[in-house]
């Protein structure tokens, strides 16, 4: 997830533009779709692959519209640190 960027196409596994990154969260990315006029909050469980800006996605750009994934995720999204971690002696 740390290496998408906004901006880059996101297709289904049928090959159909679903549209582009608005936002990349820790365990989802925000993606602003043409063809459903809405957007999604595509779960990272549901990226197949990346290529040259492309994510590929391991569902179909149709089932991806009725997957419920237009509400937000219930779990805020930001980073999650531990700062024992930070001062953790190896």
């Amino acid at each position: 997830m740390v290496d998408l960027q906004p901006g880059w196409a996101v297709v289904g596994n049928d090959g159909r533009n679903l549209g582009e990154i608005r936002y990349v969260g820790q365990n989802y990315v925000l993606v602003a779709t043409a063809m459903l006029s809405v957007n999604l909050h595509v779960p990272a469980s549901a990226i197949a692959n990346v290529e040259r800006a492309v994510v590929h996605l391991n569902v179909s750009a149709r089932e991806a519209g009725s997957m419920g994934w237009d509400q937000p995720p219930r779990d805020e999204d930001a980073p999650v640190t531990d700062d024992a971690d930070l001062h953790r002696h190896v």
